[in-house]
């Protein structure tokens, strides 16, 4: 086994029905789902841990591509193979090559709203609610940088169709869960989106994924970004 349980690196198991379960790092007492096979729960603000660190990273890179920003993050310490981070880091990512690729914001607003918002979103929704997190992460910085709220008109249109967008992609290659394929998938989304949309273009590389060994779960050549699907041995 890979990662997987932050406390014991045990398996999770996720449940049919809400448990009160005690945080193993803060022990704060909440209703969860999910849990490793050991009992140890961890919350999603722990889980989260470090997250605060990206906002650095953002505001000195220059780089006009959301993917390569966002692997910056995913290599930092407090990044995990799976995990609600995720919901955070696609918006990020996405807010910073926006604005180097010409987009008029206020960068460490945008990033500070993000972080906001990301974090709202719990580890699990991909597979409980029906919509991933970091599609969702891409529908919050369409609404970000179009300045939506919930009586806006086309803002409102934008940031819905752009979290369909992306969840559609995500439907498409279906599951079981991997962060790193979701964020990948919603992030090429945005990208095509916002050339179209909003007139500014951010650098779309090829994808190939790294992160294959640290995922239990992988779906192999079932994944667009395997390996060996680029003809990378």
């Amino acid at each position: 086994m890979k990662e997987e349980c932050l406390i014991c690196k045990a398996p999770l198991v996720y449940l049919e029905s809400d448990e009160e379960m005690e945080c193993a790092i803060c022990h704060k007492k909440e209703n969860s789902k999910t849990r490793c096979v050991n009992g140890h729960y961890v919350c999603n603000e722990c889980h989260m841990a470090g997250l605060d660190t990206i906002v650095g990273l953002c505001l000195s890179a220059t780089s006009k591509n959301p993917v390569e920003i966002i692997e910056q993050m995913m290599a930092l310490p407090f990044c995990h193979m799976h995990g609600p981070e995720h919901h955070v880091m696609v918006g990020a990512a996405l807010l910073t090559a926006y604005k180097n690729a010409g987009g008029d914001i206020d960068l460490a607003s945008a990033l500070t709203e993000m972080i906001s918002r990301g974090k709202s979103v719990p580890g699990g929704a991909c597979g409980f609610w029906g919509a991933c997190g970091a599609g969702i992460s891409s529908g919050m910085f369409v609404s970000i940088i179009s300045k939506s709220t919930p009586l806006a008109q086309e803002p409102f249109a934008l940031s819905h169709k752009m979290t369909a967008k992306s969840l559609t992609a995500i439907g498409e290659i279906g599951g079981p869960r991997c962060c790193k394929r979701d964020s990948f998938l919603s992030i090429l989304s945005a990208i095509d989106f916002v050339k179209e949309r909003f007139g500014v273009e951010m650098e779309r590389p090829e994808v190939v994924c790294h992160y294959a060994s640290q995922n239990n779960q992988c779906i192999g050549k079932r994944c667009p970004f395997n390996k060996v699907n680029h003809g990378v041995i």
